[in-house]
This record gives C-alpha cells, sequence and structure tokens, in this order.
C-alpha cells in the first residue's frame, strides 16, 4: 500500500485500512526531519506496535581539517597551501 508517496507494510494487523495507515505516516512525520519514504508497521506479541521507517537521505558538502583549517575543497588555496596538503602523510581507517 502507497499512503502520500510513503510505501506502507503491514505485518500482523487484520483489516488494517488506509486511514489508519495514514495516521501512523503523519504520526512518523512528526518525529522526524527528512522526508519518509517507508514505513513498516508490525503487531508486536505483547500488543504493542513496533514502527520501523526510513527516510531520504540528507545532502551534505565534506568538510575536513587539513593544517589547522576547516575546509569543505582546495580552491581557495594558494599553490603553498595546495603543496602542502598533497605532501601531507594521510592514514587509512581500519574497521
Amino acid at each position: 500500500m502507497i499512503v502520500d508517496g510513503v510505501k506502507i507494510y503491514a505485518e500482523g494487523l487484520e483489516n488494517f485500512t488506509e486511514e489508519e495507515a495514514k495516521n501512523y505516516v503523519d504520526y512518523v512525520r512528526e518525529r522526524v526531519e527528512n522526508p519518509l519514504t517507508f514505513l513498516e508497521i508490525k503487531m508486536c506479541d505483547d500488543g504493542k506496535v513496533d514502527l520501523n521507517y526510513k527516510t531520504q537521505g540528507e545532502k551534505f558538502e565534506r568538510i575536513r581539517r587539513i593544517t589547522g583549517y576547516l575546509t569543505g575543497d582546495l580552491n581557495s588555496w594558494n599553490d603553498a597551501k595546495r603543496s602542502e596538503e598533497q605532501e601531507r602523510v594521510k592514514h587509512n581507517v581500519l574497521m
């Protein structure tokens, strides 16, 4: 079911209506900032409802701290600073 552009998946709810789905969508939208894309509604053994949802990602600009400066890109740097950035030791992150 799709309600207001949100894909709905309901599990364990008999006679689940579109109006009920809309109420759950509104409930979640009040609590999240990004646009809602997916909502899973699952009836638990204790009679409560479990809500799992996905929202659209948010665009961001990468900011790095290089040689004492916070920067998104190196376009405004002079040649000496660019050379300093290229010569620095870059470490890998182990996971």
